[in-house]
């Protein structure tokens, strides 16, 4: 069987991304091929049936992937991506789901007809329920683009940008985002526990009431707005807490700020 795809890391995301891909039936075991040097995760790629390496030079030599994952550290990618420069300025697009990193490194590693995509996934993924935001060089093909998106769209919603700058956005609302909802969780629980609930129902309360909300807001077709205002009697429980979260902008211009304060960090790893 043919080398369709070649993983090069397989931390958390690369893992989570290739057991999507081999339980959805998108791809075959042995169609796949792992590169890395971790025993204990390459272990784990092993066991969902795919074929596995510690090093580059443990692929076929006459393999002749269509895709090339680099799921690693921004803090390496120059070190990894090298070691895939055989596979650069031909058919083979390269997929990279590091932060920060633009199109244009790529680009100056592997060859300038080389065909790119960059994807900001987050940890959702894990579970299929992530959010993962496109961008794509003129060099990829239509064809690719859409075998890359199906791949994709086993971890969670797929949509893509034409504008590569947008992507420090991408990484501070959808990227970084999961991070501000957990936080949110913890907030909800130690208010709850202050309002005198024991803490096992605090926290049960909290994830269950954020889980139940983001649920009814992704199926609704209703506009949030529309939803909160529905659930909001004059002069009751519910605006008064709203009166502190929304009076003067308070939530609003909290979340304004960090998720710039994200997109500046995003914008100085890509430098």
């Amino acid at each position: 069987m043919s080398t369709r795809l070649i993983l090069a890391g397989c931390g958390n995301m690369g893992y989570a991304m290739l057991k999507g891909w081999l339980s959805s039936g998108k791809l075959a075991p042995g169609e796949t091929f792992v590169v890395e040097p971790n025993a204990e995760l390459r272990a784990r790629a092993a066991e969902l049936g795919s074929r596995v390496a510690s090093e580059v030079g443990g692929i076929p030599a006459d393999a002749a992937p269509e895709i090339v994952v680099i799921a690693v550290k921004p803090q390496v990618i120059r070190e990894v991506t090298s070691d895939y420069r055989r596979f650069g300025n031909g058919r083979t697009t390269f997929v990279s789901v590091a932060a920060g990193t633009p199109v244009s490194t790529f680009v100056d590693i592997l060859g300038a007809r080389t065909p790119i995509v960059r994807c900001m996934p987050n940890t959702p993924a894990s579970i299929g329920k992530g959010m993962m935001v496109v961008y794509a060089n003129d060099h990829v093909s239509d064809q690719a683009k859409d075998f890359v998106g199906d791949l994709l769209s086993a971890s969670g919603e797929v949509t893509t940008i034409a504008d590569e700058g947008l992507m420090d956005a991408v990484t501070a609302v959808s990227g970084s985002g999961p991070a501000y909802i957990f936080h949110f969780i913890e907030c909800l629980t130690a208010a709850a526990e202050n309002a005198g609930l024991p803490g096992d129902t605090a926290r049960l309360l909290a994830m269950q009431t954020v889980y139940g909300a983001a649920s009814l807001a992704a199926e609704s077709r209703e506009d949030p707005a529309v939803l909160r205002r529905q659930v909001t009697s004059p002069n009751g429980t519910t605006a008064a807490a709203l009166a502190v979260l929304m009076g003067e902008d308070r939530l609003k211009n909290l979340l304004t700020e960090a998720v710039e304060a994200a997109r500046l960090r995003s914008i100085e790893l890509g430098k």
